[in-house]
């Protein structure tokens, strides 16, 4: 599935079949970013599409060396359920 980070507007999109999914994210400081909001459009949810948002915006992070914090619930549940993978760039 193609992910497509749009900085201006701090989001990564996906459009698939029509349906659109978005993580929407905030830079509360230069060195942090938490993410805000995760949304799948009814046509896609239960195909994983959150969780590839979720790994492309936490990839993004640490290719940026950025800190994570995560306001939204969606990303603060799924940074728990893989704390391994992500621990050394949380906030």
């Amino acid at each position: 599935m193609s992910i497509t980070h749009h900085a201006a507007d701090q989001e990564f999109v996906t459009i698939r079949q029509g349906y659109q999914a978005e993580l929407a994210y905030a830079r509360p400081a230069n060195d942090v970013i938490d993410f805000t909001h995760t949304f799948v459009d009814e046509g896609l949810r239960g195909q994983g599409v959150a969780e590839e948002l979720a790994r492309a915006g936490l990839d993004f992070a640490r290719k940026e060396g950025l800190k994570v914090k995560t306001s939204c619930v969606f990303m603060a549940g799924f940074v728990k359920r893989h704390r391994a993978e992500y621990e050394d760039i949380l906030a």
